[in-house]
């Protein structure tokens, strides 16, 4: 018997839904349970197929224990060893690199130093930083944030340099983001399961967290949907996230990526609304069986991102992309080749038929 595990905190609705989704649909040697944990030895595996990770970012025994879980067979959803080493400034240089747009972006380093640490552990950085050159290159007004946080925690709107020094001034030993603010005209949520099912919600981040799914207006372009859709799978395949939201808003008819390192991301029904939740219960469901079916025993299970396998393979960032574009234009190149011969040349004429 394969057994699905979901690892969870406080949140209730949507956990128990993908265990009671999982267990109706009765696959042949697969259940699904709430994960039980009462010991962890190094190298013993946990007796899951499956583990679907809502709660590790928060605690770091979690975290631990589904590396190990990991390493012993286990397919954890989502890759803990990756998600221990993302943050938001890199994801920012990688939709750059892949030809996603996003906001203009600096890293400020915390204002008191890391516990353990004084300044003479920053003879690297030059003190006072250029904040004209910070200051000009984001713009104002702007947003800062914490580079790896989540959850809208110790994030502020700032109107300008003595707005940002005050707020910056309560950080403590946050890192933190400044990042140009993107006025926008429409903006969406968008849940990626498995890297290939996407759904794209119509959200406002400037209501109440339970009103941001209850909007109301036009319909969206089908074209720009269509956009959002393509660079929320190509985020997510680089990035190998099997689980996770990718935010856009859209400043004159272009989506821009604004947060997409939410591999915990919110779907409790009492925020999301039932359609939303419905679906994501059912796409869940269906991806955890989908990868309990593929596991195996004493092997790596992991997804992992195109970003780790074109470095890994000593290939460049977007090779995939460009020999794809070098096949095509080669094709084309013979196709026309071919053709022009095809048009030069005369047909020789066919010989007649010998009489009898």
């Amino acid at each position: 018997m394969k057994k699905i595990g979901i690892l969870f905190g406080q949140e209730r609705s949507f956990p128990e839904a993908v265990i009671e989704r999982i267990n109706q649909k009765a696959e042949k040697g697969i259940t699904a349970e709430a994960v039980k944990i009462d010991k962890i030895f190094q190298n013993v595996p946990l007796d899951y197929s499956v583990i679907i990770d809502r709660i590790s970012q928060d605690v770091p025994f979690y975290r631990a224990s589904l590396k190990n879980a990991a390493i012993t067979g286990t397919a954890v959803i989502n890759n803990p060893f990756w998600w221990s080493a993302d943050e938001k400034f890199f994801n920012n240089a990688l939709a750059e690199q892949i030809g996603v747009p996003v906001p203009k972006t600096a890293l400020i380093p915390s204002r008191e130093h890391p516990t353990g640490t004084t300044s003479e552990s920053f003879s690297n950085l030059e003190m006072p930083l250029n904040w004209d050159a910070i200051f000009e290159y984001v713009g104002f007004p702007a947003y800062m944030k914490p580079y790896d946080g989540g959850g809208w925690r110790d994030v502020y709107k700032l109107h300008d340099k003595e707005d940002f020094f005050d707020k910056h001034s309560g950080t403590q030993q946050l890192v933190m983001l400044l990042q140009e603010e993107i006025i926008f005209e429409e903006y969406f949520r968008c849940y990626c399961i498995g890297g290939k099912h996407v759904r794209i919600m119509q959200y406002d981040p400037r209501n109440p967290h339970h009103l941001r799914y209850a909007t109301e207006g036009k319909s969206p372009d089908p074209k720009l949907l269509k956009t959002v859709e393509e660079y929320t799978l190509k985020l997510c395949n680089y990035l190998g996230y099997d689980f996770n939201t990718v935010e856009f808003a859209v400043r004159n008819g272009v989506p821009i990526a604004i947060d997409f390192c939410n591999p915990a991301p919110d779907a409790d029904i009492k925020s999301v609304g039932q359609e939303n939740f419905d679906w994501v219960v059912e796409t869940t469901a269906n991806y955890a069986i989908e990868r309990a079916k593929t596991q195996k025993d004493g092997q790596d299970n992991l997804t992992w991102g195109e970003y780790i396998k074109s470095s890994v393979g000593g290939k460049p960032l977007i090779a995939q992309a460009g020999t794809t574009a070098a096949k095509t234009a080669a094709a084309k190149k013979v196709n026309a080749t071919e053709k022009a011969k095809t048009e030069k040349t005369p047909a020789k004429p066919k010989k007649a038929a010998a009489k009898k």
